[in-house]
């Protein structure tokens, strides 16, 4: 009896521990691996990730495949397109320039670059690096002239339309906004400077130097170059087709790299190899508006906070590829996450993975992030129906267009749709959106519609956005529009003609896409807007087309069919 008792014990104990075993915690590797799992799969593009802590990189491998035709895995050699990331290169080079002598960062952009117009007051090598210039940005300009991702465009092609602007989105320092112009106007000062290309100076003067093996500017889209993942998109039939770009202009991009050389770049910043401390120390510090006012935005490197811990990010995208690298500098942890898919957000996946690992380190979330997270909650139709229309913002004059279809509210900010899902009495998060989104409807004094407040993605200061009526133009108005536009800033033309009684703009850079009236005679279409212009005698003169970061292009109206 004794030595049976004593056998079930054992097996009792046995299955206890078992089941202890079957309920641990999930490791930190296993958490990880489940934020990238629906990529990670023989038919699906995917992402390299890398983490590195004190000097060393603690883990490092791929998820889904770098090429679906050859059916090769990605892995931590595998290089990638990194897009806007590449930018920090740029300007390290222009600091080691500065460093070496050869300029300085208060001098006027057109001592090195007399394409550029005298807009009356001096731009700086400084006004570029903190994208406060008010150049308008090349590849919008690019775009909107016709210009896609796939065809051939070179360093002249972007200088030559850089040169035809009259005018500026603001003066130089009045204002942060983000362009692409600086700093591939910086790669042409390096290359005037050093007699240099970017792509061999910073060979020569740090990837070499770092043993940045994988790593290069690409300035042909010929070029072969080993290990590099295909960039995807998801294509309209299902499964995946390939975007690449054939666009050669450096500085503001084209930086292919691995996760194994960005460790190298990254254990730069905390033992200076290359550029020393002072160096360093510029890359860190952050612009400052002619009003005094510090701005977030240092050398191509965004300073920030995240849960009580400092971090310093960069992201990038451009054609399939999506990156980011992101720092917490006072932890020395670091993350890179490159993928080969244009759907994905390497930044919100990056700083999921570091929450995993400094999770005990970081703050209790805050009432936003709370509600970026939060589990959705059911509210009355109508309560939402309530919300439902359009909304300016106040700063940029970009429409969000809220409807409520379906028992959904649903949300096209300007161009960009999503679902606004409520999460609290007065909180709300988008589902279905590229970045995390977080509003708040706000009372609104005279009663009627509220007004809404939205955090986009990391944005330390709120979009505020008024509710207003939308202006429904008559038929007689619409015929008034139809004709011909040119811009010689674009050097191209646009139709506008009626089709099913909407006004249509025929053009390459946006196909024949409808025109949605907003506030008298103003119109957007694919996330830009069109205001018209009149003549002395109140008839029709020509219109000036906005997006995000090219203001108030002019086009004059030609012949009316």
């Amino acid at each position: 009896m004794k030595s049976r008792k004593y056998l079930f014990f054992i097996l009792f104990a046995s299955a206890l521990s078992r089941v202890g075993i079957a309920t641990e915690a999930p490791s930190i590797e296993s958490r990880v691996d489940a934020l990238f799992a629906q990529w990670d799969k023989s038919d699906s593009p995917g992402c390299a990730l890398g983490v590195f802590r004190d000097g060393r990189i603690i883990s490092a491998r791929g998820y889904g495949m770098a090429n679906l035709e050859l059916g090769i895995r990605i892995a931590s050699q595998s290089v990638f397109d990194i897009g806007s990331t590449s930018k920090q290169f740029t300007a390290f080079s222009i600091l080691l320039l500065a460093k070496d002598g050869k300029l300085s960062l208060d001098d006027d952009i057109r001592t090195y670059l007399s394409e550029i117009p005298n807009y009356g007051k001096p731009i700086t090598i400084r006004h570029l690096l903190h994208h406060t210039s008010g150049i308008r940005d090349y590849c919008e300009l690019l775009a909107f002239a016709g210009y896609h991702e796939e065809d051939l465009t070179t360093d002249s092609d972007a200088l030559q339309i850089l040169s035809h602007q009259k005018a500026l989105n603001f003066q130089p320092g009045d204002e942060y906004l983000y362009s692409n112009s600086g700093y591939f106007l910086l790669s042409l000062i390096v290359k005037r400077v050093s007699g240099r290309s970017l792509r061999d100076f910073a060979q020569e003067r740090i990837f070499g130097p770092l043993r940045m093996r994988h790593t290069q500017f690409n300035d042909n889209h010929t070029r072969v170059i080993p290990d590099r993942a295909t960039g995807y998109v998801p294509a309209e039939s299902g499964g995946f087709g390939i975007s690449m770009s054939d666009w050669e202009q450096t500085g503001d991009g084209a930086v292919q790299t691995s996760i194994e050389d960005l460790f190298l770049w990254d254990s730069n910043f905390y033992d200076p190899k290359v550029g020393g401390s002072d160096v360093i120390t510029q890359m860190l510090t952050p612009g400052r508006l002619n009003d005094g006012t510090l701005q977030d935005y240092a050398a191509a490197l965004v300073i920030g906070e995240h849960r009580g811990l400092k971090t310093v990010s960069h992201g990038g995208a451009w054609a399939g590829y999506r990156a980011e690298l992101l720092r917490f500098p006072d932890q020395k942890f670091s993350v890179a996450c490159l993928c080969n898919l244009g759907t994905m957000d390497p930044s919100s996946l990056a700083m999921k993975v570091a929450e995993v690992y400094l999770n005990d380190q970081m703050n209790h979330e805050t009432r936003a992030s709370i509600a970026g997270s939060a589990a959705p909650i059911t509210i009355l139709g109508a309560e939402l129906e309530k919300r439902a229309g359009a909304y300016r913002n106040l700063k940029t004059g970009s429409i969000w267009l809220l409807t409520y279809e379906d028992g959904k509210l649903m949300a096209d900010a300007s161009g960009i749709q999503f679902q606004i899902v409520p999460t609290a009495t007065d909180a709300y998060r988008a589902d279905g959106a590229p970045v995390s989104i977080t509003m708040t409807f706000l009372p609104s004094p005279a009663g009627g519609r509220p007004q809404l407040r939205a955090v986009v993605g990391e944005e330390k200061e709120p979009r505020l956005l008024n509710p207003i009526d939308l202006w429904t133009p008559t038929p007689a108005e619409m015929t008034e529009m139809v004709g011909n536009y040119r811009s010689d800033e674009l050097g191209t033309v646009y139709g506008l003609l009626l089709k099913d009684g909407k006004l249509i703009v025929s053009h390459r850079s946006i196909g024949e896409e409808p025109l949605k009236p907003t506030l008298k005679d103003s119109f957007t279409a694919e996330g830009a807007t069109i205001t018209f212009t009149h003549n002395t005698k109140g008839r029709i003169s020509g219109f000036s087309l906005d997006s995000g970061r090219m203001k108030k292009i002019r086009f004059v109206k030609l012949t009316t069919p």
